[in-house]
């Protein structure tokens, strides 16, 4: 058995190059964060927090190490036939007018073996298969987070503070995004905007870029950026309150969107929720998709969704799952089912 001073030490983050290490305290407080401190955040999907105080904080390269791919086919939380089913729901909803847009998520799920248990080694791995912008590993006990995120959730500095959410995906060698990718990013865009203002300066809330071209491994993604300037003296209670979940990975309306999902979907728990780091005044938060983690059991999970509106075809938005799924299933091991 090894020692908890060994486990200890094997708790860590990293993110952008910061490492942080020589875990301190683990509370859902976010009163607490605002007193300073390296913190790494989880803010799950249902709202559920998890802060994980670091006292050694230094740039850093991810240290390497080995992963040995998985075997078996991944079971989805939902079939195909399933998923075609709750998005011809959603659009039925959409033509009620009880929602206009809805992101329409599954879980995948495959037994970890014990020679790859630790998922820092499919981490390294993501980092050189499939590099992302966001890329963040969190290891605190009884939970373990590998993610390969293109999605900036909130940036903060002082007070300053922008997120930049992704609607739209095509695929790498498409050169062009429709009419129902740009609408759908437009009703997420004001989704943020209204979701900044609770908690903005009047008038200081602005779309500082629309319909942005982002490549990434094998996709490439429409992403608009909103920023704003914090009210005097607001905390990160009220910022966590006023924007999680993430609009992108929810809906407009939010709270109509929220319950379909919860419906349908039951939790999400770490995927699609707020993965990253929070220093004082300064912060960067990812959307936690393309996400692979595992909560104290031999079970990972990954998740992968769709922006569904009424111009979705039921059949091309489960063939976009697939898409957004494939290459990390393929880079962590085993097969993707078809149905």
């Amino acid at each position: 058995m090894r020692s908890l001073a060994l486990m200890v030490n094997e708790y860590q983050f990293w993110m952008g190059g910061i490492l942080a290490t020589q875990l301190e305290e683990i509370t859902d407080d976010p009163k607490k964060v605002g007193d300073g401190g390296f913190w790494a955040a989880l803010i799950s999907f249902e709202g559920v927090s998890t802060f994980a105080r670091f006292s050694k904080v230094e740039k850093s390269d991810f240290p390497k190490r080995e992963w040995k791919p998985m075997s078996g086919v991944w079971s989805s939380s939902l079939g195909r036939e399933d998923y075609i089913g709750y998005v011809s729901q959603i659009r039925e909803t959409i033509s009620r007018g009880g929602v206009y847009q809805v992101n329409a998520c599954r879980q995948l799920s495959n037994q970890i073996d014990e020679s790859s248990s630790e998922l820092s080694g499919l981490f390294s791995k993501l980092l050189n298969e499939n590099p992302a912008p966001y890329a963040s590993y969190l290891n605190i006990p009884g939970l373990e987070i590998a993610s390969a995120s293109p999605e900036l959730f909130l940036s903060r500095s002082g007070k300053m503070i922008k997120t930049s959410p992704i609607k739209g995906t095509i695929r790498e060698q498409e050169t062009s995004f429709g009419e129902k990718d740009k609408a759908e990013n437009l009703m997420i865009v004001d989704l943020m905007r209204n979701d900044l203002g609770r908690i903005c300066e009047p008038g200081t809330v602005d779309v500082s870029e629309l319909f942005r071209h982002e490549k990434h491994p094998g996709l490439v993604h429409l992403v608009s950026d909103v920023a704003g300037e914090l009210n005097e003296n607001t905390t990160w209670e009220q910022i966590l309150s006023a924007t999680t979940p993430p609009g992108s990975v929810s809906g407009a309306p939010k709270s109509a969107a929220l319950s379909m999902i919860g419906e349908t979907e039951g939790a999400r728990g770490p995927y699609c929720g707020a993965l990253g780091w929070i220093n004082g005044s300064e912060a960067l938060l990812s959307v936690a998709i393309r996400t692979f983690w595992k909560i104290g059991d031999d079970t990972l999970r990954f998740g992968t969704g769709a922006g569904i509106t009424w111009g979705s075809d039921p059949e091309l938005e489960w063939e976009e799952t697939q898409l957004k799924a494939r290459r990390l299933i393929s880079i962590a091991g085993g097969a993707l089912s078809d149905s």
